[in-house]
């Protein structure tokens, strides 16, 4: 096996390379490319994405994420396409034909199938005037000037900048459509990611005791509270109502122990923190997790209006897979 001498020179020549060949598609999105995307916005059936070899994984992702951000597509390997699948194409689609060449021989059977069709045909290509571009309604122009293979033979650069020309399109719709953030999480209501756009604190805080106690309680009580609990702090409310002033939690306890000589006589009021962090239910749990993080804090108390509520803990974050 020949290693070559610098295998970092041989990675970062690569990354370079096909960063600049993303840079420079953004010279070739113009009024073509606007009317293509007003096309798909028009139509009353799905975007269904076509290819073959390596252009046919690209076109995978490429509909995972068309799906993901509001626009209804699906996949068609080109060569099951010739074989039984282009019944899966109704007129009211659109079509994108994904291929460097354009002219390979899949697509040249494939191409004058589709337009029987009556769908609308794309060409996301990198050779503008081969057969499939000439062919089609609208030219997405994904040229590059060579692969990143040193052979330039792997498709390397090309089905980069395929995907990257794929993911402008899909975020041009996701714009053009309104689509937000609420929609977002109605179509991602799975892990971490949906999680982060619809959990509320509401959802998790009430699984959770709420250890409170007055402002005059005393050292035993307060223990004893806070142990029972089970979830290292406690609240101070106002004698006689729910109105929170602060909060007591185990380093509070170690502190005071290290503060005052005689313990007996001390109360809430002695020992807590006033003011402490609060959240209302109404907020995302991410929320929460963002505030934990940033001050280094294990625990926030729920409150409403100002008074309290409960407790949402670090490890009900980390349950839910919020990080």
């Amino acid at each position: 096996m020949n290693l070559p001498n610098n295998i970092a020179l041989t990675a970062k020549k690569v990354l370079i390379a096909e960063a600049e060949a993303i840079a420079r598609l953004a010279e070739f999105i113009d009024e073509n490319f606007e009317e293509c995307v007003q096309a798909i916005l028009q139509i009353k059936g799905r975007v269904v994405v076509t290819g073959i070899g390596k252009s046919a994984n690209i076109a995978q992702k490429i509909v995972a994420t068309l799906n993901s951000t509001g626009t209804p597509a699906l996949f068609m390997h080109a060569a099951d396409a010739i074989h039984g699948d282009l019944g899966m194409i109704q007129p009211e689609d659109f079509v994108i034909c994904i291929s460097k060449s354009g002219n390979t021989p899949e697509i040249k059977v494939l191409v004058p199938l589709l337009k029987r069709k009556g769908s609308k045909l794309a060409a996301l290509v990198s050779s503008t005037d081969s057969y499939l571009a000439q062919s089609a309604d609208f030219i997405l122009n994904a040229n590059v000037e060579r692969e990143a293979c040193p052979h330039n033979l792997a498709p390397t650069t090309s089905t980069t900048a395929a995907l990257a020309l794929g993911d402008a399109l899909a975020v041009s719709l996701l714009e053009a459509r309104g689509f937000s953030s609420s929609d977002f999480a109605v179509l991602h209501p799975g892990g971490a990611l949906g999680k982060r756009l619809y959990l509320k604190v509401e959802d998790i805080y009430t699984q959770n005791e709420a250890p409170r106690v007055k402002e005059n309680a005393t050292l035993r009580e307060i223990i004893i509270e806070i142990s029972s609990k089970r979830l290292g702090a406690t609240a101070v409310v106002k004698n006689g109502s729910a109105e929170l002033v602060g909060i007591i939690t185990d380093g509070d306890l170690r502190r005071m122990l290290n503060k005052y000589e005689k313990v007996e006589n001390i109360t809430a009021t002695d020992i807590m923190t006033p003011s402490p962090l609060t959240i209302e239910p109404e907020s995302y749990a991410a929320e929460a997790m963002a505030i934990m993080q940033a001050k280094s804090i294990t625990q926030l108390i729920v409150t409403k209006s100002g008074k309290f509520e409960g407790f949402i803990h670090l490890h009900d974050l980390l349950k839910e897979g919020l990080v």
